[in-house]
């Protein structure tokens, strides 16, 4: 059996607030967009087993050649797709008050981000990963994500700050 990471041990309803499921895992909710985001985030999949994980992406394809057979779909955004993006602002709120999840994990890019914000105004937990493609700084909604998030990480060690910035090792 394969060990939690330490930023994910012990993470059983324990703190008031922390709804989690009948047996007190949390319910966590995974989101990346399609590509290398996707990819990454099924990287981490066997560490999320223990947890009641509902994942989200925005390529229906992506999941069904994962073998997820309950994937939620948002609208695929960038910050240069002012329409495409606010359709996904929206739908993300959606998903965050039908799922009220304790955790949301991302691997990154503009849903992902969506997500984190809307899940911290919801009182959640929240964990970014930024993507190992970005190696000379961290991404631009990685930064804005920063405020927002109770776990930041990089797969660079020299991006890495030790205090809100933290490198957990490459996923890759």
């Amino acid at each position: 059996m394969q060990s939690k990471p330490p930023y994910l041990a012990g993470a059983r309803r324990r703190k008031a607030g922390m709804r989690g499921d009948r047996n007190g895992n949390l319910k966590l909710l995974a989101v990346a967009s399609g590509g290398g985001h996707w990819d990454e985030l099924m990287l981490l999949r066997s560490a999320l087993e223990p947890f009641e994980v509902t994942y989200v992406t925005t390529n229906p394809l992506l999941p069904v050649r994962d073998g997820i057979a309950d994937a939620n779909i948002l609208p695929d955004s960038n910050r240069d797709q002012l329409l495409g993006s606010l359709r996904c602002l929206m739908a993300s709120f959606k998903l965050i008050k039908r799922y009220r999840p304790d955790v949301v994990l991302t691997t990154g890019a503009l849903p992902g981000l969506f997500c984190i914000v809307l899940a911290r105004l919801f009182g959640a937990k929240t964990i970014w990963v930024d993507s190992i493609a970005n190696w000379d700084e961290p991404s631009l909604s990685g930064r804005v994500a920063r405020p927002f998030t109770s776990l930041w990480l990089t797969q660079w060690p020299h991006l890495a700050d030790g205090r809100s910035k933290l490198y957990g090792g490459a996923l890759l």
